[in-house]
């Protein structure tokens, strides 16, 4: 297998428990490597941009003030099979349906507050990357 480059978000609900210490602890358990982050207030427009897939659906505004609502902590995650294996460790987006020791069952609150965000593919990986981080940014 290949290392792979990953891109997470630590979303409000989380961050607004203080648990970007504790996810990065889950992440790191499971062997992959964090190897850009930053804590940031994403702007209306980052999120709109951000979010653009969704933009036809009913909870579009709903989703982009919720993660204007707080600091949110963004991260480039490193490792084999990065997307998938950060996919796994996230666990299911319904909390109630995600596997014991997962992000989701550990933290999330809700299917809306999650606690996390993470690239569904290697490419739109390298396109969230892109949005928040330069190439100097980004040590490993």
């Amino acid at each position: 297998m290949a290392v792979q480059r990953t891109f997470s978000i630590i979303k409000p609900d989380a961050t607004n428990r203080n648990l970007t210490g504790a996810i990065n602890a889950v992440i790191e358990k499971a062997g992959l490597r964090i190897i850009a982050q930053r804590r940031i207030q994403m702007s209306q427009a980052q999120a709109e941009e951000f979010y653009g897939v969704h933009k036809e659906r009913p909870f579009f505004g709903e989703l982009v003030e919720f993660m204007t609502s707080a600091p949110v902590v963004v991260q480039v995650l490193e490792g084999e099979n990065g997307v998938a294996a950060y996919r796994d460790v996230m666990g299911a987006t319904n909390p109630a349906d995600a596997a014991d020791g997962t992000i989701r069952k550990l933290f999330a609150l809700s299917i809306g507050e999650n606690s996390v965000h993470g690239s569904d593919s290697a490419e739109n990986a390298e396109i969230e990357i892109a949005q928040f981080f330069t190439a100097d940014q980004i040590v490993g």
